[in-house]
């Protein structure tokens, strides 16, 4: 085998075809419009670019656009150790070969999961500001062994927008607020808003978020992205800061389907630190072999009509995305009826305020041992001595609430999450999809972002994140276009475990398309088209 078929092997279902997008290439002349994963493995592969200089290259970018120009304020911290680690890899890979397709790939996490190291995890809360956790999360771990390269932190919603119903999404008190890269006036969402941001930037490749409801798909339909929120139980949540147990999940933002697709099969997998991992029946699932360009021949497709928007504009481009679909060989039954989510808005608050308090009270002595706050109560009482810094823009109204419910044998709490169940499963995706005989279903994944406001809190209009949220099913989004220079997502739900699916559905839909765009770091939105 010759060197040409050696590189070709080694990057498999990623795609030879990056290796011909990247010859000639050099180090300085990848930007973050062209290089995703599979340009900068095979880069890698040629001997072209190192982990070492593509680590320094993101570390500049985050001085020049984070720190300074438009100042995102994305990146709370950078890895001390980043430039160490991607040498180490570097040895390894000439000295052994890479270990898979993250291999001295810069990755940058939400900072609610733990690391082991010199950085913090702070939820972006003051309270765990410069507290160390003693360990990674298992996520983390699994990254580090696929070859990751931890870059750093983003900021977020604090503590992941579960601390008042008036929030304003990006903001935190250890970082302040992330701005739009598409629009610096506008929101980028939340809570995953530091990872969204930065990725649509170009900061990093790809990042890691979290989501309860919408914290992941959200910001990565504002900022331009491709977002998986994973079947909750396929990616542990252990060392994760907690609110949900029954809807947490973490899951990739990145640019490209194939980029997030393997980062997904980075970090799945079982883990006897979080029993919601034992019901996965998805076992050890290679995600990049659901990237096919003809996986959307023969599939059946619910539209959701219920989910859009009522903006003319954006309604119309899903239209389009309806018609792109259909060219594509799918089939599209429309309308799909789900239960309005309003009959279950008030259950779903009450399972998540029921669980976070032991959740975090769980959490806190274990990953912040250091931490002057132990317990959902410490934190409370924390913010209310630190007001000006803390509870200046909007209050903790929702952690009162939540450290005022009683335990999850309450009877309160069985109801609310019985009736979550039954109408996200059994009368809502399950249903629908049986019914109709369907492999996914489709809609808007929300409006284009919206202005901040600092004092009203956000604005954020319609979102189809609940139903496969309360389900635990997964969920992605992948970019359809823009309205008025704001970028607009296509959601694919499906059934539990069928990640591998979604990323064909989407990947088809991706590859057909080519909307997204990198953000121009405007101060505005405009009209021009």
């Amino acid at each position: 085998m010759n060197v040409n078929e050696s590189r070709r092997a080694l990057l498999g279902a990623l795609g030879a075809a990056a290796i011909a997008r990247t010859e000639g290439a050099t180090a300085d002349s990848v930007t973050d419009r062209d290089a995703g994963v599979p340009a900068l493995r095979a880069m890698m592969a040629r001997g072209a670019l190192s982990s070492v200089q593509l680590v320094r290259r993101y570390l500049t970018r985050i001085e020049q656009i984070d720190r300074h120009g438009p100042r995102l304020r994305s990146v709370l911290e950078v890895n001390p150790e980043a430039i160490q680690i991607a040498t180490a890899l570097d040895a390894e890979s000439r000295d052994k070969g890479p270990r898979g397709p993250l291999h001295g790939i810069p990755v940058l996490l939400k900072d609610n999961i733990a690391t082991g190291d010199r950085m913090s995890t702070s939820a972006g809360s003051l309270a765990l500001a410069n507290v160390k956790a003693p360990r990674d999360a298992s996520l983390v771990a699994r990254l580090r062994e696929a070859g990751a390269v931890i870059l750093g932190k983003t900021n977020l919603s604090e503590w992941a927008n579960i601390r008042s119903s008036h929030s304003t999404s990006g903001w935190s008190g250890r970082g302040g607020l992330t701005l739009n890269p598409y629009a610096l006036d506008r929101n980028p969402s939340g809570s995953s808003s530091g990872s969204a941001a930065a990725v649509a930037a170009g900061l990093a490749p790809v990042a890691i978020g979290s989501e309860t409801d919408g914290s992941i798909v959200s910001p990565a339909s504002i900022c331009g992205l491709v977002g998986i929120k994973p079947t909750v139980g396929l990616v542990s949540r252990h060392g994760i800061v907690p609110i949900s147990r029954t809807q947490d999940t973490a899951g990739p933002m990145a640019c490209t389907v194939a980029d997030a697709a393997a980062v997904l099969a980075a970090i799945a997998g079982i883990d006897p630190l979080d029993p919601a991992t034992a019901a996965n029946t998805a076992g050890a699932t290679d995600y990049l072999n659901a990237l096919d360009r003809a996986a959307l021949a023969g599939a059946r497709l619910g539209l959701v009509r219920s989910a859009y928007t009522g903006l003319d504009a954006v309604d119309a481009l899903i239209d389009r995305a309806v018609v792109q679909l259909k060219s594509l060989g799918a089939t599209i039954v429309d309308p799909i009826e789900l239960p309005d989510t309003k009959k279950y808005t008030d259950a779903e608050l009450d399972v998540l305020l029921y669980e976070l308090k032991p959740g975090l009270n769980e959490y806190l002595p274990e990953f912040a041992p250091g931490a002057a706050v132990r317990t959902l109560a410490d934190v409370i009482a924390f913010n209310e001595r630190e007001h000006d810094r803390e509870l200046r823009l909007f209050s903790q109204d929702l952690f009162v609430k939540a450290q005022a419910k009683g335990d999850l044998t309450d009877q309160a709490y069985l109801d609310a999450l019985a009736l979550c169940r039954r109408l996200a499963r059994d009368e809502g995706i399950d249903r629908a999809l049986s019914e109709h005989q369907l492999d996914a279903l489709i809609a808007p994944t929300g409006g284009p972002a919206w202005l901040t406001d600092l004092i009203a809190g956000d604005n954020s209009g319609a979102s189809f994140s609940t139903p496969a949220a309360v389900a635990g099913y997964p969920h992605i989004t992948v970019p359809a276009g823009f309205v008025a220079g704001l970028p607009i997502g296509l959601s694919f739900v499906g059934s539990a475990y069928t990640e591998a699916k979604l990323i064909g559905y989407a990947y088809a839909y991706e590859q057909a398309t080519h909307h997204r765009r990198a953000p121009g770091f405007v101060k505005t939105a405009s009209l021009k088209p």
